[in-house]
């Protein structure tokens, strides 16, 4: 053990070929692991763990140390692009990629010949008495049983509107007079044409 400064407890671990620091109640994503969602997962391969003012260093391992972790279930990161491309042999090709990961809550951090501690049992919550429903017989039979309410008396009825008596018609207008054609006026006679004269040699 070696002292460096004051130090919460961390470790350094290594899964799927990256180190992580990890520390008790934090929530990190690591490379996906075959485990299923609440599952237990315990880390053997420690290269480091810091508790208090005591650094114990692994060689490359710290012997006997373990970090235990939950499972909170598998996802996909987020999508990236992947593009090639070569100079003058137009060669562009275009992919895209989501990386499955693993997400894990830190639960504890064991050095060499600890333990790790049992989590509380959940209570169970006391079963609700189940309320037991009457057979439809005897609900007819209270039913019956119990007197009528008395009946509401009808409101008076409102008395029909006056029926209303039949105008009567009124008479045709008189067919108006045709109007009388004027006589046509007569022709005026044509004008009589005048005689035309006769001119002579000698003027008369």
């Amino acid at each position: 053990m070696v002292g460096f400064g004051r130090l919460t407890i961390y470790a350094i671990v290594e899964t799927g070929g990256k180190q992580y620091k990890v520390a008790p109640g934090q929530t990190l994503r690591v490379e996906k692991l075959d485990v299923d969602e609440g599952a237990t997962v315990e880390f053997d391969r420690v290269l480091l763990i810091a508790n208090g003012e005591t650094l114990d260093f692994g060689k490359p391992l710290v012997a006997g140390a373990r970090v235990i972790a939950t499972a909170n279930g598998n996802g996909r990161d987020k999508k990236i692009l992947v593009f090639h491309y070569k100079n003058k042999i137009r060669h562009r090709k275009k992919n895209g990629h989501r990386q499955p990961y693993t997400e894990l809550t830190i639960d504890q951090i064991l050095g060499d010949g600890e333990m790790p501690a049992v989590k509380p049992k959940a209570v169970k919550a006391a079963p609700v008495a189940e309320v037991k429903a009457e057979p439809v017989a005897e609900v007819k039979a209270k039913v019956k049983a119990e007197p009528k309410a008395a009946a509401k008396p009808k409101a008076a009825a409102k008395p029909k509107a006056a029926v209303k008596t039949p105008t009567t018609a009124k008479p045709k207008a008189a067919p108006k007079a045709k109007a009388v054609a004027k006589p046509k006026t007569a022709a005026k006679p044509k004008a009589k044409a005048k005689p035309k004269t006769e001119v002579t040699e000698d003027g008369a």
